[in-house]
Parts: structure tokens; C-alpha cells; sequence
């Protein structure tokens, strides 16, 4: 427990020191927002501040900051460092500069914003790249509630069908009639059932390993036989939303549109992300307690519990809330394993909306334009979502892509905002630091991972080693010919 409280202090402190660093380093002011300056009544509309906070944290978090930091549990407290570093130095400055630059730039989406500052060929890729991203998460965010649903009554596919029935709605409708309405309800859930975990946690004070003694692979010790995910680089992709998340970046210009002052972005973009990195620091010590606890095993004291380390992420949550929190962390439990990822998938679809509108310019208040898109997005989603069903491991293979096109996102975007932070000669290091970091992360897991090439990893650890060399080097000469430009 004392890791877990060096951790949350240090997330707060962060926050306050380095968060403020950050947003001096961009210089917020008091010109004129897209919210104010094309305000259309359905996705430029300003909204309260306090709302806008609410529904960036629940765009950003779904069930990431859980699942994920249960999961990454199983490596033991390493976890807690990367939570922490990544998403103070990575993930809330990534997402604090890509939503303030989306914002710059008249409220222009992730792609749009890669093409101005990484060309216009990596434009095209990064649009079809991201749009694909996006109809992934609303698949997987389908099918993952309709089958904890259809365990409660009713068929699966009866629940997809209306989970897409919302989606279309709610895709199509003006941000301010479901989403600014519906979503604070839920982002509160989500904390609030952080928070009355974190005040057990306080009451209990239960023995978890501490980072001092267990600064090693947990799982692989545990249990060699199943648990054979080295480190590095799978704790990087496993803890993606509780530390940095491409994903983000398509979220954040949502509430950039809705935002009237610059200045208040860091609390809005950079504190969403802290506060979704305190939800990972709690929801990893509950699992740490759950997998590793002492002096007996966190799954044996719950009575439904079976399966012990390999409890699915899904189950601990039901099994925790239940256990620890009665009828009102049952009823939390629904709504986190069951509403955040249906509010994370229909809000995947509007950001691929409105990134096809934008590059096809496309007036996006005439509905039959947003048919126009949506159309076929949805197609798309449904052919993917039928391929799942019909294959047994299906939801696994899409989730494990999704992952790893998730955190290649984050690289591409972190690249953007490095360029766009040399060009005005301000302190490049923030984000090119972690852009050399997750694009070897990104790199030796595409070399190594059974769903890419399955290099030996004496192979594919060396590769990984030469694509951040590549890296280095290749911006090394383009800083070397824009100073040449600059002067």
C-alpha cells in the first residue's frame, strides 16, 4: 500500500507541477475557441466546463483504466511505475497538446493535424489507419456488453441490435442531446466507484506487494505455464488508457469544439487523464490484492471467486463490487462493464463521423450528409462484428489489433505534436521523448507478438533496438534541415 500511496501523490504532484509546465510550454489564451467561432448546434456547441470534463474523462476511460490496470496487475506493482510516468509525461500531455493544437486549428481532427505536420501521403495512411481504429473500438465495444447482458436475459444479438440502435442515435443527434446529458451520469458512476474502492483500500489496508521487493514479472513467476508475456514490451500495450492512448487523441477534439477558453484545458485535457491514471492506481492495488495478496490470495476471501489469476478482467470487476460494495457496487459494476464501453463505442463512430467529413468537407448539419457516412461506417462494423461472432477466439484477435493500433496511433500523434513543437521553438523534449519510447514499444511488439511476426525474441528485441535508432536518427537529420529553414 505504501507504493500505491507514492504513486497517487505522485500523480497529483504531477498535475500541478509538471501539468503547469506543460501548458506553459503551449501558452494558452483568450482568442476565439471553434466552439464560439463556428458554432453549428451539433458539434460546435459550448458546454458547461464542468460537463465538458465529465464526458472527455468517460471518452477516454470506458473500461480502459480497468481492465487494463487489472490485467496489467498480473505483472505485479511494475505496474504502478508505468501508470504513473506514462501518464504524467506521456499520456495527459498527449492528450493536453493534441486537444489545445486541435484547437488551434479550428477544431481539426487527428488526421488532419497529422497531415499538416507529417505530410500529406502519412495523412492519407493515418486517416484510413484511425477511422479503421475507430470502427474497432465501437465492435468491440458491441459485443463485449451485449454478452454480459445476455447473461442477465434475452439473445446476444437482440443486445448488439440495440446497442447499434443507440449508436446510430446518438451518432447522429447533436452532442448536447444524449452525450451532454447522459455522460456526466455515468463518468460520476465511474468515479464514484473508484472512489469508495479507494476508501476500502484506506480501511483495510490490505498487505500487496511493494515495488522495492517485487520489481520483476509477477505473472511469469506465478504462473510460468500460462503467463509467458514478457515486461517489455506487453505491459505498454496491456495499460493503455491508465497511461497513454492514441485512442485519446480522436477524443479529445470532441471537447475542444465545446470548449469557450483555451485556458481551461489543462484541468479539462490534462486532468482527465490523471484522474483516469488515480482509476488505474486504484483498480490495480485492488487486483494486486485480488492476484498476490497476503496473507491469503484477494480471490479466496470472495466467496464466487474460482479461477483465481486467471479471473478475467470483466468477472473481478462484478466480483470485487459485489463482494466489497453490495447492491450499490452491483449496480456500478453494470454500468462499468457494461455502459462506459457502449458510451466509449458511440463516441469512436461520431469521431470517425466527423474525420471523413472533414476530409471530405462534408457539411455535417444536413442529416443525409451524415448518412452519407454513417452508412457505411456502420456496414463496416457490422461485417467485422458478424466475423467475430462466428469465430470462437474472434473478440480476442480484434481486441489484441486494437491494442496495438491504439498505442501506434499514440506514436503518430506524439510525432505531430514533436514537429509542431520545433517549428515554434519551444521545448520539443516533451513529447519527443516519449514518441522514441512508445515507437520502440510499438516496434519490438509487432516483432515478437504471436499476432504479428513471432520473431525469436534474440531477434526481434534487435529490431526493436534498430527501429528507435532509425528513429532517432531520421529526426536527428529533419531537425538538422528545419533549423536550416527556421533561419
Amino acid at each position: 500500500m505504501i507504493t500505491f500511496l507514492v504513486s497517487l501523490v505522485a500523480l497529483i504532484l504531477g498535475y500541478l507541477l509538471y501539468g503547469r509546465f506543460v501548458e506553459r510550454v503551449f501558452a494558452p489564451d483568450d482568442r476565439v475557441t471553434p466552439a464560439v467561432a463556428k458554432a453549428d448546434g451539433l458539434d460546435y456547441i459550448v458546454l458547461p466546463n464542468w460537463k465538458i470534463f465529465m464526458i472527455q474523462f468517460l471518452n477516454i476511460a470506458g473500461t480502459g483504466p480497468i481492465f487494463g490496470a487489472i490485467m496489467g496487475a498480473k505483472f505485479g506493482p511494475v505496474a504502478y511505475l508505468w501508470i504513473v510516468f506514462g501518464c504524467i509525461f506521456a499520456g495527459a500531455t498527449h492528450d493536453y497538446l493534441s486537444g489545445m493544437l486541435s484547437m488551434r486549428h479550428g477544431g481539426a481532427g487527428l488526421p488532419e493535424l497529422i497531415g499538416r505536420y507529417l505530410g500529406k501521403t502519412t495523412k492519407s495512411v493515418m486517416l484510413v489507419f484511425t477511422v479503421l481504429l475507430l470502427v474497432m473500438v465501437g465492435t468491440v465495444f458491441v459485443y463485449s456488453p451485449a454478452e454480459i447482458l445476455h447473461s442477465m436475459g434475452g439473445e446476444t444479438i437482440m443486445w448488439v441490435i440495440i446497442i447499434f440502435c443507440y449508436y446510430i442515435i446518438a451518432t447522429m443527434l447533436p452532442i448536447d442531446k444524449i452525450i451532454g446529458k447522459v455522460y456526466p451520469l455515468f463518468a460520476f458512476s465511474l468515479l464514484f466507484m473508484a472512489g469508495a474502492l479507494m476508501i476500502w483500500l484506506f480501511v483495510h489496508w490490505p498487505t500487496v506487494p511493494e515495488l522495492w521487493s517485487h520489481l520483476y514479472n509477477m505473472g511469469a513467476a506465478t504462473e510460468p505455464d500460462t503467463w509467458k508475456d514478457n515486461i517489455f514490451p506487453a505491459l505498454f500495450i496491456t495499460v493503455a488508457c491508465g497511461a497513454i492512448s492514441g485512442f485519446h487523441a480522436t477524443q479529445s477534439p470532441l471537447m475542444g469544439r465545446c470548449m469557450k477558453s483555451e485556458r481551461m484545458g489543462r484541468p479539462i485535457f490534462y486532468g482527465a487523464m490523471i484522474t483516469e491514471g488515480i482509476v488505474a492506481l486504484i483498480w490495480a492495488t485492488v487486483s494486486a490484492w485480488f492476484f498476490y495478496g497476503d496473507p491469503a490470495p484477494g480471490y479466496s476471501l470472495i466467496s464466487n471467486a474460482t479461477a483465481g489469476f486467471h479471473t478475467s478482467a470483466p468477472a473481478v470487476v462484478n466480483l470485487v463490487c459485489n463482494e466489497w460494495l453490495g447492491v450499490a457496487g452491483a449496480v456500478l459494476a453494470m454500468l462499468g462493464v457494461v455502459a462506459a464501453p457502449i458510451t466509449s463505442g458511440d463516441t469512436a463512430f461520431r469521431s470517425g463521423r466527423l474525420i471523413v467529413a472533414e476530409w471530405l468537407k462534408l457539411d455535417q448539419r444536413p442529416i443525409a450528409k451524415r448518412l452519407m457516412i454513417c452508412i457505411p461506417m456502420f456496414a463496416c462494423s457490422i461485417a467485422m462484428l458478424i466475423w467475430q461472432i462466428e469465430n470462437p477466439d474472434g473478440f480476442n484477435t480484434i481486441w489484441q489489433y486494437f491494442g496495438w493500433s491504439n498505442q501506434a496511433l499514440s506514436v503518430f500523434t506524439l510525432w505531430t505534436l514533436t514537429v509542431y513543437l520545433v517549428r515554434n521553438k519551444k521545448p520539443f523534449w516533451i513529447t519527443l521523448i516519449p514518441a522514441l519510447f512508445m515507437t520502440t514499444v510499438c516496434s519490438t511488439f509487432l516483432f515478437i507478438s504471436k499476432q504479428a511476426f513471432h520473431l525469436p525474441e534474440t531477434l526481434g528485441y534487435p529490431l526493436g533496438g534498430v527501429c528507435l535508432l532509425v528513429a532517432i536518427i531520421w529526426f536527428a537529420v529533419w531537425y538538422k534541415n528545419e533549423m536550416k529553414k527556421q533561419k
